[in-house]
């Protein structure tokens, strides 16, 4: 039986890798900071790699229909793909995308139409994506809202919502940490 990840990479692959390959190289490096937290993640550590390397697929010009990439990538992987319901869901939601959704008035859509993964699932695609640079090498959440802020504009819509969803992201990124750092301290 193949698993997620074999199907997702492929896939990610063919929409970014030629359009997007800046894109393509941090969606790479998202999933391998997926990887490196499989400890905390148990049965759902293929389904979180596969969120990872999918979840900026909504950039590829193809897919690009409401310029709210989070919704286009998770509309395409339902309605044309035919993902698994919970990979699409944490494409839809990642990194706190349902406050851009609000800034967007997009909110209702995002949320009648994919329901959140559980929190514990949210908190480690954001880690992972806010743990990543464009250029899909380690960075830490601060860095990396600085450099959205910085590549968007501050007073820019992105820039506006990074700003606003920073509290959730370190808080995301912390309780990834703790989780890490509890299942380390677990005897063998």
């Amino acid at each position: 039986m193949s698993t997620l990840t074999e199907w997702a990479y492929p896939l990610a692959e063919s929409l970014l890798a030629e359009p997007l390959p800046r894109r393509w190289k941090h969606c790479l490096g998202v999933a391998e900071r997926a990887r490196t937290i499989a400890l905390v993640l148990d049965q759902d550590a293929d389904l979180l790699e596969a969120a990872a390397v999918l979840h900026d697929i909504g950039y590829a010009p193809d897919l690009a229909k409401t310029g709210f990439h989070p919704l286009d990538g998770a509309r395409y992987l339902r309605d044309v793909a035919g993902a698994d319901a919970r990979v699409t869901n944490l494409v839809a939601h990642h990194s706190c995308s349902w406050l851009e959704a609000e800034a967007r008035g997009m909110h209702a859509d995002l949320v009648e139409e994919f329901p959140r993964e559980s929190k514990h699932l949210n908190d480690a695609l954001c880690y992972c994506d806010m743990n990543t640079t464009p250029d899909g090498t380690p960075t830490n959440p601060i860095d990396r809202i600085n450099e959205i802020t910085g590549r968007y504009g501050p007073d820019s819509l992105i820039g506006r919502f990074i700003r606003r969803a920073e509290p959730e992201i370190i808080a995301c990124s912390c309780r990834v940490l703790e989780r890490i750092a509890a299942a380390k301290r677990q005897p063998m």
